[in-house]
């Protein structure tokens, strides 16, 4: 893995990480406690802060970045990710703020701005504008993105099953580069 320090700033990183070695990590970011990053990820804290949660997954091919302070705007956007969330495969997130409990679909771009609040799920392919608020308990999807349904009880307790699968699976990883003398 790829792990940078940019202006004076070195991504840490809490107890039982997981960080696929093709990954690239730098700058001004905070890694919770069980989360894992797959291949071929990049998360730029270059400009910005960027802060993960506990027990979040960020899933191969994703694409994690901020918005820089500027006159355009003053005080820029951070990327700030909440606990429990999964983010799937070749998403796009750039100076958004995900709460708790969320499941952002593969392929889902999430611009400067917009908000997504605790237990909501993204269909894949989804465009969640700048400056939008997803409202919690709701299965948003589209292009841009619409409020589909409320989510069901079974959706809302898969939100802790999904974070729960990808602790156990990066354990796997771990325990493996760990026998391999590679941890």
């Amino acid at each position: 893995m790829a792990i940078k320090t940019f202006r004076g700033h070195t991504p840490t990183f809490g107890a039982r990480v997981w960080v696929d070695d093709s990954a690239v990590i730098i700058g001004d970011v905070e890694i919770g406690d069980d989360s894992s990053v797959w291949p071929l990820v990049a998360i730029r804290g270059d400009m910005h802060r960027i802060r993960i949660g506990q027990r979040t997954s960020i899933q191969d091919n994703s694409c994690l970045h901020i918005t820089h302070a500027s006159t355009y705007k003053p005080e820029g956007h951070p990327l700030e990710i909440g606990d429990d969330v999964t983010v799937g495969h070749m998403a796009m997130l750039h100076g958004c703020k995900i709460g708790n409990k969320v499941l952002v679909g593969m392929g889902t771009t999430i611009l400067d701005g917009a908000v997504i609040e605790d237990e909501v799920i993204i269909g894949a392919g989804s465009l969640v504008p700048p400056g939008k608020r997803l409202e919690s308990g709701y299965l948003y999807m589209g292009s841009p993105v619409k409020q589909a349904r409320p989510l069901s009880e079974k959706e809302i307790e898969y939100f802790q099953y999904a974070g729960l699968n990808y602790v156990k699976l990066k354990d796997e990883y771990l325990a493996e580069a760990e026998a391999a003398g590679d941890a």
